[in-house]
């Protein structure tokens, strides 16, 4: 026991409002580092919160691993303490292992792809550039076909073959397509670290935590002489600030506690004397009979010569003062100050200055040795993780996940089956004892019925030779009647005794296992589909293989924290690659360990750090997804919408929708080329019918013409024959005509004689009737001034108006 006891005094976070220089001063990270252990480290009711945490994972780890302690069994089965009289196996039943390594190696098999894609504005404009190249070409697709044929000018940037012909093909053509060197460049930098870091057997671990801890950790640092690593944490060594944030997001300091050699803090503090070390030395003798971890292990190296250090990062805010002078060109100088940095306003007025002022983020790392007052280290931490945005956060050197956590609580698959495990082990237990108290049958030996037997040789029968006999032969002499004649009533002498083997028990127990082995899988959702257990053989294979699928669903959630944390590992080294290319000394040196794998691209890496960087994980499809783009593909292979060459292309692609797009895209486009050959077959059908109906109406149109011709000759000389017979008809209606027209004139000449005469005769009776009027009206005119008496005008003639009577008098 040492001498001195460790000093774990009740110490709180300090105030966030001190300046700059009293957060960089050592005390204010002992008060940091004396807080953190005091929340984590003091004793409530005998254990302390880290001791009580690391207990619990080391329990779950135990039983993942199937080497859980048997003393809970023992007091299970032992009466009133005593356990001698029972002679079992106590060695656990290895159940968990099985279901933790289904889980672990079924996310080991699904593999990932990091993808970067640049979304600064630089990069956004090239990318809209290339995507209104790609809309020029399609637009003017006819015009540059046109303008080739006719001047033999070839306005084509690209295949016009493989030009999109619709926004949804333009989309899918841009996404798949379309790959910057600066993206290709940040994913081989991404990809080198990674190898380099061999994080995919890091990921192994995450992943083996997250199913059995239910929280995975990881760490990403820079060192000036190794450059950036990326580290395995052991969650039972970490402590963090209350949160309820499955993805810690909100977490204001983290600390991980490791026991280390003593000669170690000379690398961390070289300027520490041997005094120091031997009252360091002391303190952590008494921090290990205080309660230290070390006591699980047999090894004098955590007692003598090993100290306990806190290695922890704290987050608060620096304020960074700046002195603005406007210079007489236009521009600005700026200069750094410090925060004491506070000029009267007249001064900044007189002399054409401001002061500018900025908050931002920051990260302190500090080391303290466990139990003492001791800080071994406490700074500004150097290359922080700072994204490229307007928002001033720093992103913590930790990278954790918890997908099942709630008010602090961390839930895992293996907590969940630790309860179903211990009533298999203690079914396993009882069933030993009761295959231990099973006895053989055994038989009855009637010794009356076989005394005095004679066996015809001379030698007496005794019970021994009867069951030689019975057991070599099967067969037994025995007698009915004793030797003073009574009947013996064991007729047979020898019978078997059926003892109780314990067959109903040992059922009953097996099936007791079973059930608690199928409640495992009801819990955790590892069904038979998935564990290896050998399916029903009446299940359908559609009923197995979705079985199997809801039982990965069943652990997406494992998954889905691993791949979080993969992707906040990228994130996080994405910043970490602009820093090193901008000032890391070694920069030429990374730039061409990156030449390895593509030498095109160390021209952009150069220039990476002024570019900002999404960052997606393209995780491999599972055999439920790979099968149903499999018979997708296969069903357009047996119909003919695409061929071998299009299902070699889509089956390379890891995105299932995209490659179910870029399936319906080939599907479309070659039905539309088989519509297209439809089509020309169709057209040339129909010109060859053209033509065969050009050929019969040309013989159509000969036989026509040489009928036409005979019919013209046969027409030619009826019209010749009529012509001469219409001229003889001529001559002979001329003569008739000469002749008619003769007497006709000669007649009208008699008529013209006798209407002249009968004309002559009228207008001389005209003229009578006139005169004879006028007379009259004379007449009437003198009567009617002299007032005569009434004349009598009675015709004299028998005519009217020149119009003799008589000649309507018989002839």
């Amino acid at each position: 026991m040492s001498d001195v006891k460790p000093i774990i005094n009740a110490q709180y976070f300090p105030s966030q409002f001190v300046s700059d220089a009293e957060k960089r001063t050592e005390t204010f990270g002992l008060r940091i580092g004396q807080a953190i252990q005091y929340e984590w480290f003091r004793r409530d009711s005998g254990s302390a919160r880290y001791y009580s945490q690391w207990r619990d994972f080391h329990r779950l780890r135990l039983y993942a691993r199937g080497e859980q302690s048997v003393q809970k069994y023992k007091n299970e089965m032992a009466v009133n303490g005593d356990l001698s009289y029972l002679n079992l196996d106590w060695t656990p039943v290895p159940i968990l292992p099985k279901f933790v390594d289904i889980v672990v190696n079924g996310m080991s098999d699904r593999f990932f792809k990091i993808k970067a894609h640049a979304q600064d504005g630089m990069s956004m404009a090239k990318r809209s550039r290339y995507q209104d190249m790609i809309e020029t070409q399609v637009a003017g697709k006819e015009l540059f076909e046109n303008l080739q044929k006719t001047m033999g000018i070839n306005g084509f940037t690209m295949d016009p073959e493989s030009l999109p012909e619709s926004d949804d093909e333009l989309q899918l053509y841009m996404q798949m397509n379309y790959k910057p060197a600066i993206e290709i460049a940040e994913e081989e930098a991404i990809a080198t670290i990674m190898e380099d870091n061999r994080y995919s057997d890091l990921r192994k671990r995450i992943d083996y935590d997250l199913t059995v801890l239910g929280i995975g950790m990881a760490k990403h640092s820079f060192y000036p002489g190794e450059g950036v690593r990326v580290e395995y944490v052991d969650p039972a060594n970490v402590v963090y600030s209350y949160t309820e944030d499955p993805y810690f997001k909100d977490c204001f300091y983290w600390g991980e506690i490791k026991t280390v050699p003593i000669t170690e803090l000379k690398k961390i503090r070289p300027d520490l004397t041997t005094e120091q070390l031997s009252e360091i030395s002391k303190y952590s003798q008494s921090w290990y009979d205080y309660y230290n971890v070390g006591e699980f292990y047999d090894n004098s190296l955590f007692r003598n010569d090993s100290v306990t250090l806190l290695f922890f990062n704290y987050k608060t805010t620096n304020t960074f003062t700046y002195k603005k002078k406007n210079l007489d060109s236009g521009g600005a100088r700026v200069i750094e100050k410090d925060e004491n940095f506070n000029p009267p306003a007249e001064m900044m007025e007189e002399q054409g200055f401001e002061k500018i002022s900025r908050t931002i983020d920051v990260w302190y790392d500090g080391v303290m040795v466990m139990g003492t007052e001791v800080v071994l280290k406490w700074q500004l931490m150097e290359n922080m993780v700072r994204p490229k945005s307007a928002s001033q956060h720093a992103i913590p050197n930790y990278v954790a996940c918890a997908p099942r956590m709630y008010k602090g609580n961390i839930e895992s698959l293996v907590r969940r089956m630790i309860p179903f495990a211990d009533l298999i082990q203690l079914t396993h237990l009882k069933l030993q004892q009761v295959i231990a108290r099973v006895v053989p049958d055994g038989v009855f030996l009637d010794a009356d019925g076989i005394n005095e037997v004679d066996l015809g040789n001379g030698q007496a029968y005794s019970p021994e030779d009867a069951l030689r006999l019975y057991f070599q032969t099967g067969s037994v002499v025995g007698r009915s009647y004793t030797q003073d004649g009574e009947f013996n009533n064991a007729r047979v002498p020898i019978q078997e005794l059926n003892s109780s083997s314990g067959q109903q028990k040992m059922a009953a127990l097996i099936g007791n296992y079973n059930h608690y082995l199928g409640m495992i899988r009801a819990v955790t959702g590892l069904n038979e589909a998935r564990d290896g257990t050998v399916p029903d053989s009446r299940s359908l294979v559609g009923v197995q293989k979705l079985a199997a699928l809801n039982s990965n669903t069943a652990t997406r959630h494992v998954l889905d924290a691993s791949v979080y944390i993969t992707k906040s590992m990228a994130e996080a080294l994405t910043c970490r690659i602009s820093d090193i290319l901008e000032y890391a000394p070694y920069k030429e040196e990374f730039i061409t360990q990156i030449g390895r794998y593509n030498v095109s691209i160390l021209d952009e890496i150069k220039d990476l750090y002024i570019y900002d960087f999404g960052i997606f994980i393209e995780v491999a499809p599972d055999e439920e997804e790979k099968n149903q783009l499999e018979q997708n593909v296969q069903m357009a292979l047996q119909k003919g919408d695409i061929n071998l060459e299009d299902a070699i292309d889509i089956r390379e692609i890891r995105n299932i929708k995209m490659a179910n797009q870029l399936l319906k895209l080939k599907r479309r486009k070659n039905l539309e080329n088989l519509q297209s050959q439809e089509m020309q077959k169709q057209q040339m059908t129909i010109q060859g019918q053209m033509e065969a109906q050009r050929a019969a109406a040309q013989t159509m149109m000969m036989k026509v013409n040489a009928q036409a011709e005979a019919d013209m000759r046969v027409k030619q000389a009826e019209v010749a024959f009529d012509i001469e017979r219409i001229k003889a008809e001529v001559e002979a209606k001329a003569t008739l005509m000469e002749r008619e027209f003769s007497y006709n004139i000669e007649l009208a000449k008699a008529q013209g004689q006798v209407l002249s005469a009968r004309e002559e005769a009228r207008e001389k009776e005209k003229a009578k009737r006139i005169g004879m009027q006028n007379t009259q009206q004379s007449k009437l005119i003198d009567q009617r001034k002299n007032n005569l008496p009434p004349i009598s005008f009675e015709s004299n003639e028998d005519s009217l108006d020149g119009f003799d009577l008589a000649e309507f008098e018989p002839r």
